[in-house]
């Protein structure tokens, strides 16, 4: 028997408990019925005294039947069975001269059969014997996931690493030509090095400032007075580093203006108080993407924006008190591409230390201990009177890419990603973690594993300043990746801090993502003070970005941290501090090993399950999870989830889990079913977004609920239109109609992408329902 489900053809709302169930009896043939015919005539023909029993059959023929393989039209892969019973009743005829020989003749002959007879069984079983053991039998995955592993330590990664940081004040050329050299020895093909012209954003001659007009009294970014400047190389070159990359130029006088976060809530309070038009706001990392808040910044009229972390939200063995950082305002790829000059924004935009904000702020002090105090302008406090000076400059570089192609054998054509830096300012060890895997994997091909698909590895450039490597790679090779990448495994940052393993994967691979972390969390480094399975789907920066939001690839990435409240931290990870060497971080390099071993167990599922490790049911879930808020949402969006969701369950059920069978496995099939898979998150990119929030809704911002980020950012559209009504000038009947449509078009674009999500799945059930039953 098999259960069909009944897709509605028109796309329209399915009823949440409206769906069809019919049920259909397939008449599978019975195993053997055509050899029972062929015997039935042969001893009709006998009992009938045929005169011409014909020549003598084919000892091929009389060889054991083979059991036939049948694909139902769910994809259930069933195998028939040979009837044991079976006898055969082929016989020689027996009127043969030399049955009319004497008996000693026939026992002569008799004998002389029979050690022929035991002779060819002899030769026989040898000659199997020797041919079995010839092919080279590939290991099973279990094995081969231990060796891989096993080839995988700390120590060849800390080796790895002090060989690249010998290169830290070479060009970036150097370093790329390195990995290409590296990874051609290791055994990649097809290595390729490519380069990029693009507009990079980098810091002036002179450090940027901060003038109190009061006091008269100059500060750097990090707080440290304008005539400390070069006491030191490394306060030095940490002032340099202090700088928000393609920020505008200039100089802006105004008032000192606390909008913490930058939420409508914050910029509500501030707008009751001030003027904003030309004023400094001093704004917080968190919560939100900066290039966000600085689009509602630059709505209210802001010249300048001071960005701070605040030491309350900051881990405290991270030493940010007296440290500024660097942030980009790029959301991707090369600047100058866009046609918009090399300043991204009319903001002059500068990052500064917590030290800085709190003299700015005139706040009160604060405390790491259990009471923490967040920095905030005091109450009926006359907000300072500053000038800051913004000189980066503009100037055309070259970047570098190498990606290396470690050849699958059955779908060569399906691509998995795994994606790296070699920016010298970032650090992390990404580097010698790539190489390290790379020389885990070419080994194991050595010794006869050969994957099923091709892994890539990447290793970009430009990435600090707008991953514009990973970008402009995949605008140019867009065409063939739209259907041939089938996941990314980023190593954007691996190792960033000791304090928390965090695993993040889009919804479909958070079952696989889950899995290996609980796995390798069971030989913890802590020695049995392990911290619990962390999983989630919130967006972070890197160079996943475009492979998430232009190409819809399934992504994850496995990294440490040093984070304390994953609902308001983030985002901190856009502030780029100076690097410290990997070492300083990890000196066993046992934290880079954990990640590298997860990284490889990863990379090993996707290249090798014969069906791709997604898990449709799993995106439904997350859909319905963000829909949890009811009152903001209708009844037909829930039950169109709430139908995606049987979908998605009955496909998973009777059409992935029996394709997983090796023993029942179709090649065509499997394709087409990962197709399906790999296609499914594309139904969930939309055309726009507000900025710095990923076009793929799949993606969560951080918060102690989800929800879809286009619902959360359409509340706050609503909000922000009471704001910014004096500030911008709209036709006020038109502001009011765009304002109270954000949420309606929100939804509508919400309730398209379940809608052609479920699409797809019900194309593939009915695709796999009419599938040949002959395999032939």
């Amino acid at each position: 028997m098999a259960y069909r489900i009944v897709c509605d053809a028109q796309g329209g709302p399915l009823d949440a408990e409206g769906l069809n169930w019919d049920l259909d009896k397939e008449e599978l043939q019975e195993p053997g019925s055509s050899i029972d015919r062929m015997q039935m005539q042969h001893v009709d023909c006998q009992s009938s005294g045929c005169s011409d029993p014909g020549p003598d059959p084919d000892p091929e023929l009389m060889e054991p039947i083979q059991p036939s393989v049948s694909v139902s039209p769910h994809g259930r892969f069933e195998r028939l069975q040979e009837d044991p019973n079976y006898i055969s009743h082929f016989t020689r005829n027996p009127g043969h001269k030399g049955q009319r020989r004497l008996p000693c003749f026939v026992l002569r002959y008799f004998l002389a059969g029979l050690g022929l007879f035991v002779l060819g069984v002899l030769v026989g079983w040898f000659t199997h014997t020797s041919s079995t053991k010839q092919p080279l039998v590939p290991p099973e995955t279990s094995d081969l996931l231990e060796e891989l592993l096993r080839g995988i330590k700390a120590e060849k990664i800390d080796a790895l690493q002090k060989s690249f940081s010998s290169l830290s004040d070479e060009s970036e050329e150097s370093r790329a030509r390195y990995l290409y050299r590296q990874w051609v020895g290791l055994g990649l093909t097809d290595v390729q090095l490519s380069n990029h012209t693009v507009l990079f954003s980098l810091p002036g001659s002179t450090p940027n400032t901060i003038t109190d007009k009061s006091s008269h009294q100059c500060f750097l970014p990090s707080g440290v007075p304008c005539d400390q400047r070069g006491r030191n190389d490394l306060l030095k070159q940490q002032q340099l580093f202090a700088y928000a990359a393609y920020s505008a130029v200039g100089s802006v006088q105004g008032e000192v203006v606390d909008v913490q976060y930058g939420t409508v809530d914050d910029l509500r309070r501030a707008k009751d108080s001030l003027n904003l038009t030309n004023q400094i706001a001093v704004v917080k990392l968190g919560k939100a993407p900066l290039l966000y808040k600085l689009s509602l910044l630059s709505e209210l009229g802001f010249g300048g924006v001071l960005v701070y972390i605040d030491p309350c939200d900051a881990p405290l063995s991270h030493h940010t008190w007296h440290q500024a950082f660097r942030v980009t305002l790029n959301p991707g790829g090369n600047p100058a591409a866009a046609g918009v000059g090399g300043n991204l924004t009319h903001l002059l935009v500068q990052p500064i230390s917590a030290f800085l904000a709190k003299t700015l702020l005139s706040s009160s002090s604060t405390s790491q201990g259990d009471t923490c105090i967040p920095l905030a302008i005091p109450p009926n406090t006359e907000p300072k009177k500053i000038t800051l000076t913004v000189g980066n400059q503009l100037s055309y570089k070259k970047i570098y890419n190498v990606v290396g192609y470690l050849r699958g054998r059955r779908n060569p054509d399906r691509y998995v990603l795994v994606g790296s830096h070699h920016d010298n300012s970032q650090g992390g060890g990404t580097s010698a973690i790539t190489n390290q895997l790379i020389a885990a994997l070419t080994e194991q091909t050595k010794q006869g594993w050969v994957p099923d698909r091709t892994t890539v590895f990447c290793s970009w450039g430009g990435s600090a300043l707008g991953n514009i490597g990973s970008y402009e790679w995949g605008k140019d090779n867009s065409v063939v990746l739209q259907s041939s990448a089938v996941a990314y495994v980023s190593l954007n940052s691996p190792v960033r801090g000791t304090e928390t393993l965090r695993a993040t994967a889009s919804p479909t691979l958070l079952q696989l993502t889950s899995d290996i972390q609980r796995r390798q969390l069971l030989s913890c480094i802590r020695g049995g003070n392990c911290p619990g399975p962390n999983v989630s789907s919130l967006q972070l920066p890197g160079d996943v970005s475009f492979f998430a939001n232009e190409l819809a690839v399934p992504t994850m990435e496995f990294a440490f941290e040093q984070t304390k409240v994953e609902e308001t931290t983030s985002f901190l990870s856009e502030a780029q501090f100076y690097a410290e060497s990997p070492g300083s971080l990890d000196p066993l390099f046992k934290f880079h090993e954990t990640v590298a071993k997860m990284t490889a167990e990863a990379i090993l599922r996707l290249v090798s399950d014969p069906v791709l490790p997604f898990y449709p049911l799993d995106v439904a879930l997350d859909v319905q999870n963000k829909l949890k808020d009811k009152s903001m949402v209708s009844p037909l969006l829930l039950s169109s989830a709430s139908s995606f969701r049987d979908h998605a369950a009955f496909f998973q059920s009777e059409t992935m889990r029996p394709a997983n069978d090796p023993k029942e496995r179709e090649p065509a099939h499997v394709r087409m079913l990962n197709d399906v898979l790999r296609d499914l998150e594309k139904s969930f990119v939309i055309p726009q977004t507000p900025p710095g929030v990923y076009r793929n809704l799949l993606y969560s911002l951080p918060g102690k609920s989800p929800q879809f980020s286009i619902l959360t950012f359409s509340q706050e559209a609503v909000l922000h239109c009471s704001v910014t009504s004096r500030a911008v000038k709209y036709n006020s009947a038109n502001q009011e109609v765009v304002c109270h449509s954000s949420m309606n078009q929100s939804l509508s674009v919400l309730l398209r992408a379940i809608r052609s999500a479920e699409r797809l799945l019900c194309f593939g059930l009915d695709l796999f329902e009419n599938y040949p039953n002959d395999t032939k």
